[in-house]
């Protein structure tokens, strides 16, 4: 015999008059992409072709905007520390556009180095000393979203170079001998 399953029952199907008005609230919440609302109106129970009308209509009465809500995750996370691999991977996962992705972080042209600096900068309060700790800021760094130019760029200010460090580490251990 089957037991009955727990946890969340099935959505009660949605009338289009009560998912336009869902879909209205979530967007007074928060800016979605087109595809996260679609996603969310199946979820809770419109099928598939009536979710993208919804969803269209509430696009042409200009209520609901892929651009609009491109430019604002940008921007956030630009504030937050991100970088540009990070972000277009983020808006490509919730159903952006490239084209406008790429409009996007064009038209908001941030100065990635700076950007990049200032987040190493904030974790780190000393240069790397040894290639392993210059290895894991590089990680850490491409981890944020950065290129490997940017971070190279960064990393390469804060210490000239892999020899430097392990001429350093050799008079460093000299000097601890004495």
């Amino acid at each position: 015999m089957d037991k009955p399953r727990r946890g969340r029952k099935p959505p009660v199907p949605l009338a289009p008059e009560a998912a336009r008005e869902r879909a209205l609230r979530a967007l007074g919440r928060r800016e979605h992409s087109a595809r996260e609302l679609t996603r969310k109106l199946t979820h809770d129970g419109l099928d598939k072709g009536n979710a993208a009308e919804v969803v269209g209509e509430l696009s042409e009465s200009g209520w609901q905007s892929d651009a609009r809500y491109a430019g604002l995750l940008t921007r956030s996370r630009i504030s937050q520390g991100y970088g540009p691999l990070r972000i277009r991977a983020e808006l490509s996962a919730r159903g952006v556009d490239e084209a406008l992705i790429r409009a996007t972080l064009e038209e908001e042209a941030p100065d990635w180095l700076d950007i990049v600096g200032r987040v190493h900068d904030r974790r780190y309060s000393k240069p790397p000393t040894t290639p392993k700790e210059r290895a894991s800021r590089y990680r850490y760094l491409a981890s944020r979203g950065f290129t490997s130019s940017q971070v190279a760029a960064v990393l390469g200010s804060v210490v000239g170079s892999d020899e430097e460090i392990v001429e350093d580490d050799a008079a460093d251990d000299a000097a601890d001998l004495d």
